[in-house]
């Protein structure tokens, strides 16, 4: 049996500073900044009378080409390889920090009525190139609008600000409330509310508590004119189309988000976890497939390939699968009952304990290469998580890890299953390649490009939690299909001058001076 706390372990900082961004590991190896520019295009500069505007409605701004890189450098594998072929990813702008929701207002009437392109920035543990300012301009940084506002026991509904990073939020709901958001992404410590918001994140335990969008329950949003909107705050409507879900996941580039009110669930006292081996990875699929249309709903549900398989936990030559679940002891019975005798159908038992011991002490390493390997300056890794019906998936997993293999360079393809639903699930590929240094850039496109191929032929959701950023944006226009001019009608009448987060989601970069 599992203790209430174990399959949380884990979620740590290491010796980063609490309720901070931390910088990706690469930044130690870099000598110094350049100011060539890797991935912006003609950066709109930011003058000094704005500048002096700035000054006078923000906190803090930061000027300086050293600064504005450390201050926008994010997580994804692009930006890593281009900073370190020497070309930082966003050196041009202006760091601007602010701590309330007045200033944010202050800050975006400034950059309207200059027509200046404005980033929303926090934790930046972003994948995918989502706040990186491609033209410059304004980057807000909202790290210091972190308060939690309000809780309503009753209704179980916590008010809190877009800047808070998710440990310290998690930590003062359970010490203050005895409560949990049940929202734990890999990216938990270094990640905002806001920014979970933003991306349409999800967490590890997603089956059981949801993904981000199930968890909101209202939203304060600063709009491009400044203006301060409230959305939602209904546990349930029909006033229309659903305004709260079009900013979720909308990557700043509709709104400013800027306070959330979040359901909250009462901290769980009572936990199992059981594992199972499978011949394939589509039987484990299909015996994930059971246990969801038959009723139940694990917190865990993580099945991974033979190659991931092998690396986590010993088994190379087994699709293993992981159920975990924790909640009220009769709830989680029940779950465990379904999920067994789907899976003894299917597969064969394993030891639940050590396979839960190396999951907790290993699934931060998903994806990587073989014990032993050293990776040369050649190398590059990255994640791809999509989405996709449960008739589909198989050959879906088939195809890709086939496209990522073919790409001359690639080392390995690999996937495995992390969150699941009634009509299908969500698979976390992993790629990696090793090339000539000059090489990398060009290898990581065409693995994604091979990889999304298949995606939009089964119009499969290029990501299930990851945004689109830069990374996916190539491919928004085909997968939307006939949808993508309704996506650019909606941007066009929140943002006419195309100043918030320009680049993103597939939309257009350029910033007009008129609306």
């Amino acid at each position: 049996m599992l203790s209430k706390d174990a399959i949380r372990r884990g979620y740590n900082r290491g010796n980063y500073v609490v309720g901070a961004h931390t910088p990706p590991a690469f930044v130690a190896r870099l000598t110094g900044p350049s100011t060539t520019p890797g991935l912006q295009r003609d950066p709109i500069v930011v003058s000094a009378d704005v500048v002096a505007l700035l000054r006078a409605a923000a906190d803090e701004v930061m000027t300086d080409a050293a600064d504005v890189v450390a201050w926008t450098r994010d997580w994804w594998a692009g930006s890593m390889v281009t900073e370190t072929a020497g070309k930082p990813a966003t050196p041009n702008g202006v760091i601007v920090k602010v701590s309330t929701v007045k200033q944010v207002q202050a800050v975006m009437r400034i950059a309207n009525n200059a027509s200046i392109p404005l980033t929303v920035s926090a934790g930046r543990s972003n994948v995918t190139g989502a706040a990186l300012p491609v033209r410059g301009g304004i980057v807000l940084d909202l790290c210091e609008l972190n308060k939690l506002v309000s809780f309503d026991a009753d209704s179980q509904i916590v008010e809190v600000e877009a800047g808070m990073f998710g440990d310290v939020f998690e930590e003062m709901i359970q010490r203050d409330y005895k409560m949990t958001m049940g929202h734990w992404p890999s990216s938990f410590a270094i990640s905002t509310v806001g920014g979970w918001v933003a991306c349409r994140g999800a967490g590890q335990l997603s089956t059981r508590y949801g993904k981000i969008e199930d968890m909101v329950f209202g939203l304060d949003v600063v709009l491009a004119d400044g203006s301060l909107i409230t959305i939602g705050d209904y546990s349930r409507a029909a006033l229309g189309p659903d305004l709260l879900q079009l900013f979720i996941g909308s990557e700043g580039t509709l709104g400013i988000v800027v306070r959330a009110r979040l359901k909250l669930h009462r901290l769980p006292d009572y936990g199992r976890a059981i594992a199972y081996g499978f011949k394939t990875f589509a039987i484990g699929l299909e015996a994930c497939r059971q246990i969801m249309q038959r009723g139940a709903n694990p917190a865990a549900l993580r099945l991974y390939d033979n190659l991931e398989s092998g690396v986590q936990f010993g088994l190379p030559d087994s699709n293993v699968l992981l159920i975990a679940d924790e909640g009220a002891q009769e709830m989680v019975d029940a779950v465990m009952t379904i999920s067994q005798k789907a899976c003894e159908e299917l597969g064969e038992k394993l030891d639940d304990a050590v396979i839960l011991e190396r999951w907790l002490d290993t699934r931060y390493l998903t994806g990587k290469s073989a014990e032993g390997f050293k990776p040369s300056p050649g190398f590059v890794a990255d994640t791809l998580e999509m989405s996709g019906r449960w008739s589909d998936l198989p050959a879906i997993y088939d195809e890709v890890v086939a496209a990522i293999n073919a790409v001359p360079g690639t080392l390995a393809g690999s996937a495995h299953q992390s969150h699941a639903y009634v009509d299908g699930a969500c698979l976390y590929f992993s790629l990696r390649g090793e090339v000539a240094v000059e090489k990398r850039g060009e290898w990581y496109r065409a693995a994604w490009d091979a990889a999304n191929a298949v995606l939009i032929k089964y119009r499969a959701a290029l990501s299930h939690h990851h945004g689109i950023g830069l990374l996916r944006a190539p491919y928004m226009a085909e997968s939307l299909g006939t949808a993508f001019p309704a996506l650019q009608t909606v941007k066009h009448a929140f943002d006419p001058k195309n100043i918030l987060n320009p680049g993103k989601l597939g939309l257009s970069d350029n910033v007009s001076s008129s609306s």
